[in-house]
């Protein structure tokens, strides 16, 4: 077990050589969004742009694809007929799953579940879907209820699942609010091991673990507690697992960055502090 500082960027972030091509640092495919949430396929896709991805592509219902699209022209997204995610829209997810990976060789990432809802249908194609991926997924926010239904989809695959106490209850069945920072570590180690993934679970100091290797991050702000701070750092892990980088190293760096970011931020906003104010701090972290 060890703490996360800002040395683990210097692999994180390596010079680049002289001569480099689109897709060279990653492509973020993030699945998200519905009828009434919107922000935070955006947030989670500004961030992971910030975080160093090449291009981002967002795949949401068309209400949320639509609005995304006015934000900014940096992001590009593809609206899905209907108001959520349907059993009928998992061929398309797919498909753009694959033809990441190929236009990409492999450097390619999906963050799934900002906004999504959490109707059966939704569930059921979220869970299909990551049955059926082979691209390291990052798995947050209502795609973790999914999860919860049949935590056997994440075995022995490159995902990263991103909850908080609720959450993690929730998909290990394990309380962990209560507990002391040396007491939460165990059951994280616990359940990564026997759940075969990585976990990050975003607590005070956060504790990220594939069962065999953890890592704890202490940086963060008191003012994080805001909405919009989980997607961004879902992109940020996204971008970084693009770039190559494997679950738990780059679970420990978007912690790093995203908690790092937010105490800049926080500096000077305090309780005005917003989601996108960590977005544009995040430059100040990596550079």
């Amino acid at each position: 077990m060890e703490k996360v500082t800002k040395d683990i960027l210097r692999n994180v972030y390596p010079p680049r050589p002289e001569e480099v091509k689109k897709y060279d640092y990653g492509l973020v495919l993030i699945i998200g969004g519905g009828e009434f949430y919107t922000g935070a396929p955006a947030l989670s896709g500004l961030a992971a742009f910030r975080a160093g991805a090449d291009m981002v592509r967002i795949i949401a219902p068309k209400r949320a694809a639509d609005i995304i699209a006015s934000f900014t022209p940096v992001l590009a997204a593809l609206p899905l007929d209907n108001t959520h995610l349907l059993k009928e829209h998992l061929a398309i997810l797919i498909a753009r799953a694959e033809a990441a990976k190929e236009v990409t060789h492999g450097k390619a990432a999906v963050v799934i579940g900002g906004g999504l809802g959490r109707t059966q249908e939704t569930q059921e194609t979220v869970l299909e879907f990551l049955r059926q991926t082979s691209l390291p997924v990052v798995i947050d926010a209502d795609a973790l209820h999914a999860v919860a239904k049949d935590p056997t989809v994440l075995a022995g695959k490159p995902f990263v699942i991103t909850p908080n106490t609720f959450e993690f209850q929730m998909v290990t069945g394990k309380e962990v609010r209560a507990l002391t920072e040396e007491e939460r570590v165990p059951v994280v180690e616990a359940e990564a091991l026997r759940l075969q993934t990585t976990i990050l679970l975003k607590v005070k100091t956060d504790i990220i673990s594939n069962g065999k290797e953890t890592l704890l991050n202490e940086t963060g702000s008191p003012y994080l507690s805001i909405g919009g701070t989980g997607d961004t750092l879902a992109g940020i892990v996204g971008a970084l697992l693009a770039r190559g980088g494997s679950p738990v190293k780059a679970a420990a760096a978007a912690a790093y960055i995203n908690g790092k970011a937010g105490e800049i931020a926080a500096k000077d906003k305090k309780e005005a502090l917003i989601a996108t104010d960590l977005i544009d701090a995040i430059f100040q972290v990596i550079q």
